[in-house]
């Protein structure tokens, strides 16, 4: 039959979709018609368990009345004012409620706040700042941005500049004078780690490397997921972030973190930057800004950076940059009656509570038909598998098909399959994801 004419299935041609093999899905889609807590359900009615909070996103569950509800007010009330020149005062509020809960210690939170609507826009807002920021104290020869390999950063220009995913770079051109240091991916000494990995510190020192290569008078900042998400869950060895803060200390370099994953609860605190206690000089955020339910980001900046570009004349625009949908009213609206999901159910610590259950769930897995590695920390985890030969990503793929036929939402990198449920999972569902994912290798075996 048909793709087209299977009951509740749309006509599959115009949508040209996003990250995906579009020939291919339409061959076969696999189509979600609503959600509600941990479950989507199907358009054919399977209840499918989401293992990956949506993606990365939905981190207090599917369907928030409050959410709709806050977002419905809204929109009867101002659905849209400008931000240029203008204000409508939900942004400020909300604004304000992110600032009390601001990466960084008390005394250095980054409690400066400008509005973006995803987190590619949000990576491109950081880096235009971090630029911005050198020219004001003086030093504008440091244009240079820092990223890393395997990173992943968005899609504007200026994300895939300092990203590492090859395909993300491979036809399109970046900007002028980035460059990477190494992952930190060691599998040889560092297989199947709960938590941050013993070895490969050391490799903060490439940004050492990169300074005497290119001079640190041309490099305004470097920018790092604290636990890289889109390439598999790469987890920093210990005395990584550190070791990399320092060296950004001494070289006047500045340094961002891409929380745009691990913000909002995902480690078991608000904030990477928190659970490290490593305090960067600017955050990105997004995806559980909202709890995935209105597009947004946020960029967070400490005082230092805000401050140097607030000089000269008052009536001259500090920062050339914004979006039409900065700050928009039912976004804003949807993140605080997010704050107050978190708040209120104490979401941004709970993966501290279920970490323990669900690390032992996951490295239960060892042994399982070509499981090379697993990784986990917070309420992520990383499962790698053995691949193909050759055909890197095959083996993953079949799995990733087959848990979604089977009632399991899972993400997959290649060869590497990722989780990130919602944070309001219980044992349960921990236990029926394992369940489910083992099956799935044992008959991809």
């Amino acid at each position: 039959m048909n793709v087209h004419n299977r009951p509740n299935t749309p006509v599959l041609d115009s949508y040209w979709m996003p990250f995906t093999a579009n020939r291919q899905f339409k061959a076969a889609p696999r189509l979600l018609a609503s959600a509600e807590g941990m479950y989507y359900t199907s358009t054919d009615g399977r209840r499918i368990l989401d293992g990956t909070a949506g993606l990365w996103c939905v981190n207090a569950g599917h369907a928030r009345r409050e959410i709709a509800a806050a977002v419905e007010r809204q929109l009867t009330t101002l659905d849209f004012a400008p931000s240029f020149q203008m204000g409508h005062p939900i942004a400020f509020d909300f604004a304000e409620r992110l600032a009390e809960n601001a990466p960084g210690p008390e005394g250095a939170k980054l409690d400066r706040v400008f509005f973006t609507g995803s987190g590619s826009e949000s990576v491109d807002t950081a880096l235009k700042i971090a630029i911005a920021y050198q020219r004001a104290i003086g030093q504008g020869t440091r244009t240079r941005l820092i990223g890393r390999e395997r990173g992943y950063h968005g899609v504007g220009f200026g994300g895939i500049s300092v990203g590492g995913l090859v395909n993300n770079r491979r036809v399109f051109p970046q900007l002028a004078g980035s460059d990477h240091l190494r992952h930190t991916h060691d599998p040889a000494r560092n297989a199947y780690v709960r938590g941050q990995p013993e070895h490969g510190a050391e490799l903060a020192d490439d940004l050492e490397r990169l300074v005497a290569l290119h001079g640190a008078e041309t490099i305004a900042a470097c920018i790092v997921e604290p636990v890289a998400g889109s390439t598999g869950v790469l987890i920093p060895p210990k005395g990584y972030l550190e070791r990399l803060r320092a060296i950004c200390d001494r070289h006047g370099i500045l340094l961002i973190f891409d929380e745009v994953i691990t913000g909002f609860g995902r480690l078991g605190m608000p904030f990477a930057t928190d659970y490290f206690s490593v305090t960067p000089d600017i955050v990105t955020t997004a995806k559980g800004l909202t709890n995935g339910a209105i597009p947004m980001g946020a960029v967070f900046t400490s005082r230092p950076v805000h401050d140097a570009l607030m000089q000269g004349p008052e009536g001259q625009i500090e920062l050339f940059h914004g979006y039409t949908y900065s700050g928009h009213p039912a976004a804003c609206a949807a993140g605080l009656a997010t704050l107050d999901i978190y708040r209120d159910e104490a979401l941004l610590t709970r993966a501290a509570l279920l970490q323990d259950a669900w690390h032992d769930a996951m490295h239960g897995l060892k042994g399982l038909p070509h499981v090379i590695d697993i990784r986990t920390i917070g309420l992520i985890a990383g499962i790698e598998l053995a691949p193909r030969e050759g055909a890197p990503g095959a083996r993953a793929y079949d799995v990733f098909v087959d848990c979604f036929e089977k009632g399991l939402l899972i993400r997959v990198t290649g060869d590497i399959i990722a989780f990130s449920p919602p944070l309001i999972a219980e044992k349960k569902h921990i236990e029926d994801i394992v369940a489910m994912l083992g099956d799935a290798l044992r008959r991809a075996a």
